[in-house]
């Protein structure tokens, strides 16, 4: 019985910055399978890659050799306005600034990748609310961000990022800008939005005390993959 395709799967991926004595190669051939449903830790010293690979997985750079299969498309063969659309309508993404609209609400700032898709009013505003409700925020809808703590902003941007419902979670050090505890509660609530929703979460992080909370780690050394493990799950 063949094993189903893979979510994601990068082949001898290969990325090349400038030219002549200014080039560097940030990938050199990298192999990586990701299926439906992982929680995948992407780790690695500075220069190692691993945000280069994330750009890559996230439809905002293209290999300059290599495969980028995404449920089974050729990534790298897509124009740009067909990229556009496959993170419009598949991906969501949570960064460490959080990046939200200083003078929107938090129920504004969700419902504007619904906006970029063209969602009727009606919907928009009932579909960020349910997100903002998944996030435990659906009674801060009308707070600017500057009304929020940085925990809260954060869990408006999971909310903005998940609000299309993506089948990946593309997350760049979603805790770096949190004390210990809010950050805990960050990655507690990706977890459970793996766990439950079934959303495939691919996370860049330098903590290991967060990439615990992942089910597999991928280090990155030198542009290659180092390492490639299961995180061990505690059992009841």
């Amino acid at each position: 019985m063949n094993a189903p395709a893979p979510l994601i799967e990068l082949a001898a991926v290969t990325k090349t910055y400038g030219q002549g004595q200014a080039m560097f190669q940030a990938l050199r051939g990298v192999d990586l399978r990701i299926d439906s449903g992982e929680f995948v830790a992407v780790m690695g010293p500075s220069g190692s890659g691993k945000s280069t690979v994330m750009n890559i997985l996230g439809c905002l750079d293209t290999p300059t050799t290599g495969s980028y299969r995404f449920m089974g498309a050729a990534v790298e063969q897509l124009d740009r306005d067909q990229r556009a659309m496959l993170r419009r309508n598949y991906l969501g993404f949570v960064f460490q600034g959080f990046n939200l609209l200083a003078r929107t609400s938090a129920q504004e700032n969700v419902e504007l990748p619904l906006l970029y898709r063209g969602e009727t009013a009606a919907d928009r505003h009932r579909l960020a609310r349910e997100a903002l409700e998944l996030v435990g925020l659906d009674r801060w809808a009308d707070h600017t961000p500057a009304e929020l703590s940085g925990g809260q902003q954060q869990r408006v941007a999971i909310a903005r990022a998940i609000v299309t419902q993506p089948k990946v979670l593309l997350a760049d050090e979603p805790t770096g800008n949190l004390d210990t505890q809010r950050s805990h509660e960050i990655m507690t609530l990706i977890r459970e939005l793996n766990d439950t929703r079934g959303i495939t979460v691919l996370m860049v992080t330098h903590e290991p005390d967060m990439a615990e909370f992942a089910s597999r780690q991928v280090h990155f050394v030198d542009g290659k993959v180092d390492t490639d493990s299961l995180v061990p799950q505690e059992t009841a």
